[in-house]
Formats: structure tokens, sequence, C-alpha cells
């Protein structure tokens, strides 16, 4: 919920997140295939609010969560719904436009929603006051750090590190180039690096990833404390 990052090229788009989170909520659920509503889903579940922090559907739309939205907020908890199940709301729905145009975001938690819907891509964010939505292009290559959690400065930091290994992967680039990327950048640095460890109290806990082609898309996700695997491979409706 707390990096993500953003790739496509003539034959393939991946996204991939880290999941930053404390040490003592409830480890996820790995991935499966989920009825939700009239739509059948693929995401891993936080078992303490019931939602998520990455969703795939079964046409290849990827939706992927952030915590907190252009600035850092002061958190005044309790809030109405937790943002995992907001994000299942929006997959969930026939048009995710329309259903960010109506939905009712009244005392929930600020957030930022990387969404790649019909080789679109979207950035959408509520920071307790208004909506926002930016359409992105596409063809280039994100990375996205919550506010929560990184400073400013941090961030631009962050980008730089991006930037670089783009520029050194720049021929036959693949989703474990991205794997490891996320995993194993600045690892020394636990206050700021992709995996990150502060006083073995906030951490990151799981790396999840989707890789989209023209036929199929493949969601890979690493538990990063139990060091288990899960991979789901299903062919585009």
């Amino acid at each position: 919920m707390c990096t993500v990052s953003f790739y496509q090229d003539n034959s393939k788009v991946i996204i991939t997140s880290n999941r930053d989170e404390h040490i003592n909520r409830p480890s996820a659920i790995s991935p499966k295939k989920i009825s939700y509503g009239a739509k059948t889903l693929y995401y891993p579940k936080d078992p303490q609010a019931g939602g998520t922090w990455f969703a795939v559907n079964s046409i290849g739309f990827v939706f992927v969560l952030l915590n907190g939205a252009e600035a850092k907020h002061i958190p005044n908890p309790p809030y109405r719904k937790s943002r995992g199940l907001v994000l299942l709301d929006i997959i969930n729905s026939n048009n995710f436009l329309e259903e960010w145009n109506i939905i009712n975001l009244s005392n929930i938690e600020p957030f930022t929603v990387i969404a790649f819907v019909d080789h679109q891509l979207f950035q959408i964010r509520w920071n307790e006051i208004e909506k926002s939505l930016i359409q992105l292009d596409s063809n280039r290559a994100y990375i996205w750090s919550s506010t929560t959690l990184y400073s400013e400065a941090v961030i631009s930091i962050r980008e730089s590190w991006f930037s670089e290994f783009l520029n050194q992967n720049k021929e036959n680039i693949c989703s474990d180039d991205f794997i490891s990327f996320h995993t194993n950048t600045q690892k020394n640095d636990t206050q700021n690096g992709l995996v990150m460890n502060r006083k073995n109290s906030m951490l990151t806990k799981n790396i999840t990833q989707c890789e989209i082609t023209k036929d199929n898309f493949t969601l890979t996700h690493f538990d990063l404390i139990s060091k288990e695997k899960t991979v789901i491979s299903e062919i585009l409706i």
C-alpha cells in the first residue's frame, strides 16, 4: 500500500506494489479467485478489515491502493469504512469513472488509487475534502510512494532510484527485474529503502505484482514474513 510502480512496453504491462504495515496487523491472505458481487476478482485479502490493496478483474483491469493523498494527514479514527473495501467497491463497478464521481467518501481516510483500465492509466485521490482524477500517459513509467510514510524529499530520492533502475535495464526488461527492484533497492536503508523495517514496528510485509500481456495476466504475491509465494495465471476474458 506504500510503494507502487507502473511500466508498459509493446508486449506487456507490469504493476508492482510493496505493502508496508504495522507488525501487529494480521498477515494477508494470499491471492485467490473470488466472486465479488457480479464480478470475478483476484486479490490478496486483509483479514482485519476484509478489503485489499491490490485487485485484478477477469478482463485485466488493475487497481492498487496507497495510503494517503497529496500530503501527510493526521489520522482521525474511527473511520466509516476501510480504504481496502472502497477499492473493491470501485473495481466491482460497471464503470469506474462513473463510480468515482458518485461514490460517497465522507469519513474515509485519505488514499490514492492507481487504476489501469481498458489500456488507460489513472491516478485517483481522496484527501478528506475533495476527490481528484488524473489520466496519465500509460507509455511512461511511474513510481508512487505513500505520503503517510515518506517525506517529499524521500519520495523524490525514490523516484531517482527508479529512473536509475530503468536506465540500467533499457533492453528486455521483465517482471522479475521489477521484483528485484522492489526487493533489493537500498536494502541497507531500513527507513526509506523499498523494503523497509522501522524498529521492527512498521515494515514491508508483501510484494504483489500483476503482469498483463495481450492474452493473459499473471498475479504474483510474495509474503515477506512467511516467505511464501503465490502465482495465479489466467486467460483474459
